[in-house]
């Protein structure tokens, strides 16, 4: 009986552990995002993906995945998505290319968004020229969320007034909810002009990525500088990490024990890239990565299997039947003058197809007043 007993233990261990196996490899399969804009931004969010970090590939055939509805200029440049600590992914963009304020969302799978909210971060400084490339991070050990940009102020740093078009420096809010935020605070000035900040956590301390925005001598590199902590005491920066080019957009991801840096060769028209071990000695690898025609600043993020799934779903909607649409219209009883239906496909994602009512009546009061 304990032989039966024994042999019974032995196949039930050999099972689970080859179970838990292919568990582990199925969770080990990296999946990463690239949220990135085109144009000056005027049709929004566009997605690309990566299974290696070096090789990504547009989803939804490269359409916008949330098209920008606040502010005057209705931008969504520089968006920066990150996995929020309450389970959604938050969203920051550039509005517009003047405006004293940023854009912010969020979503639970990346493809349903909520309301776009217009945050007036610099509103107190009547005279803040923009907000440019907002970025969201996550500052574990105070326990909230923190957003940084970059501003120019006419007047407030002199002694490099006349070293470029703009004289920008970083400034930051903090915010445990997205609809309260603090007063807007310095987080960078080391004497010359900065923009396109973003911050990793590096073991105990935090590393931050920028642009040497300094015109008169030209820099236009990327630099990096450390602090013990998030909101400042960053480092005077560090020389160049870019080569022989204008270079800004900087995000970063670790893949191995390389932290990799991805960057807009702006003047040139394409992205590159730089990689570390140690993040002191880097090396250029922009001749190994490869990404969608036109892709623009934006952020990077590890997403699972199951969420780049529904993602790549998106792009098979794309090319459903061509009579979908009046399919859909047929079923529902028939499509009136000047009538369109609006598809709501719930908030589980489980896409049932269901006439709107509500929005069906903006629609028609669009439509009637030659809208």
């Amino acid at each position: 009986m304990m032989h039966i007993v024994s042999r019974i233990v032995l196949v039930f261990t050999a099972v689970f552990c080859w179970t838990y196996s292919l568990v582990a490899q199925k969770k080990e399969t990296p999946a990463y995002l690239f949220s990135y804009f085109k144009g000056n931004g005027e049709d929004g969010l566009h997605l690309a993906y990566s299974v290696d970090g070096l090789n990504w590939a547009s989803l939804k055939k490269d359409n916008s995945f949330l098209k920008p509805t606040v502010a005057k200029d209705k931008l969504m440049r520089d968006p920066c998505i990150i996995r929020g600590k309450d389970g959604l992914f938050h969203m920051v963009w550039t509005v517009s290319w003047k405006d004293r304020g940023i854009g912010y969302a969020s979503s639970k799978d990346l493809i349903h968004w909520s309301e776009q909210v217009f945050v007036p971060v610099m509103e107190k400084e009547a005279t803040a020229k923009n907000c440019w490339a907002p970025e969201i991070f996550y500052d574990d050990a105070k326990k909230e969320y923190l957003i940084y940009w970059a501003t120019t102020i006419p007047g407030r740093f002199p002694e490099t007034e006349n070293l470029g078009d703009n004289n920008h420096r970083i400034y930051y809010v903090t915010t445990k909810d997205f609809k309260t935020f603090s007063d807007t605070k310095l987080m960078y000035d080391q004497g010359f002009n900065v923009i396109d900040a973003t911050i990793q956590k590096v073991g105990k301390q935090y590393l931050m990525i920028l642009k040497d925005e300094t015109l008169k001598p030209v820099q236009k590199n990327l630099r990096v500088a450390f602090s013990d902590q998030a909101t400042g005491g960053y480092s005077k920066p560090s020389e160049p990490i870019t080569g022989n080019y204008w270079a800004e957009g900087p995000t970063a991801l670790k893949i191995g024990q390389d932290w990799i840096v991805y960057f807009d060769k702006y003047r040139d028209h394409k992205y590159g890239a730089v990689a570390s071990k140690d993040l002191k000695n880097w090396r250029d690898i922009s001749d190994s990565v490869h990404f969608p025609k036109g892709l623009r600043h934006g952020s990077v993020l590890p997403i699972t299997q199951a969420e780049l799934a529904l993602l790549k779903k998106e792009e098979a909607k794309l090319d459903a039947d061509p009579d979908w649409a009046s399919k859909v219209g047929s079923s529902l009883g028939g499509l009136k003058k000047n009538q369109i239906w609006v598809n709501d496909f719930g908030a589980k994602s489980d896409s049932n197809f269901l006439s709107t009512n509500a929005i069906q009546k903006a629609i028609d009061a669009c439509a009637k007043n030659g809208g």
